[in-house]
């Protein structure tokens, strides 16, 4: 029917621009990522200080303990796996749809890739 058929090409839009949006998401929480790195990336500057030293600059060491909390990029490392995850998936799906053969959902990816993108 044709309100079905201009619903799935809204859907596909939809999902078209929900995928650029993860993919621009991801982009801003790799740089956050890279700016909570610390400056010196051997194995000193990424383990956490231990109880008792004195480091200025470092986090407090009640709250970077290993079993209570993870160091910051990590937590980022973990929010970027996420949005890799959800990213693949709706890249799948759009995939899927595309696949269909049918010109007006193809046209409704392509669209909603644009919009995505241009927002």
């Amino acid at each position: 029917s044709p309100a079905g058929m201009v619903l799935s090409v809204l859907v596909i839009l939809l999902l078209s621009v929900l995928y650029e949006a993860v993919k621009m998401g991801k982009a801003v929480l790799l740089r956050r990522a890279l700016q909570a790195l610390p400056r010196s990336l051997s194995q000193d500057g990424l383990t956490e200080p231990q109880e008792g030293s004195s480091s200025p600059g470092q986090g407090s060491p009640s709250l970077m303990a290993f079993p209570i909390s993870f160091p910051r990029w990590f937590w980022f490392h973990v929010g970027q796996t996420l949005f890799h995850v959800v990213q693949v998936v709706l890249g799948y799906m759009v995939m899927l749809a595309v696949m269909s053969y049918n010109a007006w959902i193809f046209l409704g990816a392509i669209v909603g890739s644009t919009l995505g993108y241009f927002i």
